[in-house]
């Protein structure tokens, strides 16, 4: 039987990269799913790639109206909400005092507004289902420091606590909530070279595989369809027992330096 089977879940930044392979993976555990990204043409494109089991909306995870309408839709659509992925996710490169406010005030309404409001907002209508899961993106980066992302690693650490609490106050719904906490992923976030269209795709594989290769112990990076595999594990019932934890997938690469 399908994990998911007649679930209805909806995924943020679910136009590509970590996003899009939850969706893909989700569906075809019975899942029906309401893609949600500001890349419509990608989104749409997926959804209709899904077929009857997705269906794609716009959101602005920083819009609290956005949220309303997004929730309101995937129960409209489907008849009920049973579980949210809080995916969405943006990325600086800046050291802090070279941080303009304006750089840190939008990574935080992405990341950390973005994860508020989809708790805030979807947490009734779960409850009002019967109990499920949300499942929020951290990050490596949210348990421990790293310069030059200041304000990304901010949010991430933000998040983890948001989780915590939002674990210990919506138990008594039904509801389970936790944090993936990826390390070095394969999608345009890990290696903003990628999305420069000058440049040489082979380049900037060959030079972002060898950068992980000496950073995580396990000696590459990791695919975006594994992020999904344990976020499908924590939105189905194989963790029933599991609510307020961050789990790490980087590879090893927390765990410490290795001199040999």
């Amino acid at each position: 039987m399908p994990k998911l089977d007649n679930r209805v879940l909806l995924i943020t930044g679910a136009a590509r990269g970590q996003g899009e392979q939850i969706a893909r993976l989700f569906v075809a555990e019975g899942a029906r799913v309401l893609v949600t990204d500001v890349l419509d043409d990608q989104g749409e494109a997926l959804a209709k790639e899904l077929g009857a089991a997705a269906t794609y909306r716009r959101l602005d995870v920083g819009s609290e109206g956005d949220w309303q309408a997004a929730v309101a839709a995937a129960v409209d659509l489907y008849g009920h909400l049973d579980g949210l992925v809080n995916n969405a996710g943006v990325l600086a490169f800046n050291s802090l005092v070279d941080t303009p406010l304006s750089e840190f005030e939008r990574i935080v309404r992405v990341n950390q507004v973005g994860v508020f409001l989809g708790v805030k907002t979807a947490a009734p209508r779960i409850a009002e289902a019967g109990g499920g899961t949300i499942v929020n993106t951290a990050s490596y980066a949210g348990l421990t420091g790293m310069a030059g992302v200041g304000s990304y690693a901010a949010t991430k650490h933000a998040i983890v606590g948001l989780t915590r609490v939002a674990a210990l106050e919506l138990a008594g719904q039904g509801i389970r909530v936790n944090a993936v906490c990826p390390g070095a992923i394969d999608t345009a976030m890990a290696s903003p070279a990628a999305l420069d269209p000058e440049a040489d795709p082979e380049e900037t594989a060959r030079a972002v595989g060898e950068l992980y290769r000496k950073l995580v112990p396990l000696g590459r990076i990791g695919s975006p369809a594994e992020v999904a595999r344990l976020v499908l594990f924590l939105s189905c019932d194989d963790s029933s027992y599991v609510t307020g934890q961050p789990f790490v997938i980087d590879g090893g690469w927390l765990a410490g330096v290795s001199l040999f």
